[in-house]
């Protein structure tokens, strides 16, 4: 199993932007199916955003559409999320995930399908 350590979460204001960081122990992600999940107290785990084994398709949730952007970097084995225009709405305990199971589509968005978790990093927004 891979294991997975996120950086970059922190307190921040409304409107303002942060950049979170994945970093695998002993692995690239080529081939792997990368994506976020976030979670606050007392709800399910949500997926944020998610990248095929290529990094070709991207899909994210409806409520972070045209504010957050997942990428990775297979040669420093790092996937990113950047937060941008965030809102109080986007505190959460941020985590990323991969999976080298496919298919993508109609699964990118589901927790029970990835195989490898970090901790997570905590981000709060203040309005």
């Amino acid at each position: 199993q891979v294991r997975l350590v996120e950086s970059g979460g922190g307190l921040v204001k409304a409107g303002d932007s942060l950049r979170l960081s994945c970093a695998a122990s002993t692995h690239t992600f080529d081939g792997y199916i990368t994506a976020w999940f976030r979670q606050v107290p007392g709800k399910d785990r949500e997926v944020v955003a998610a990248m095929d084994q290529e990094a070709r398709r991207r899909r994210y949730a409806d409520s972070v559409k045209g504010r957050f952007t997942i990428t990775r970097d297979a040669a420093e084995r790092a996937i990113y999320l950047q937060l941008n225009s965030l809102k109080p709405e986007d505190t959460a305990l941020y985590h990323c995930a991969i999976r080298r199971s496919a298919p993508f589509e109609n699964t990118w968005y589901q927790v029970s399908a990835y195989e490898s978790w970090g901790p997570g990093t905590q981000v709060t927004v203040s309005s």
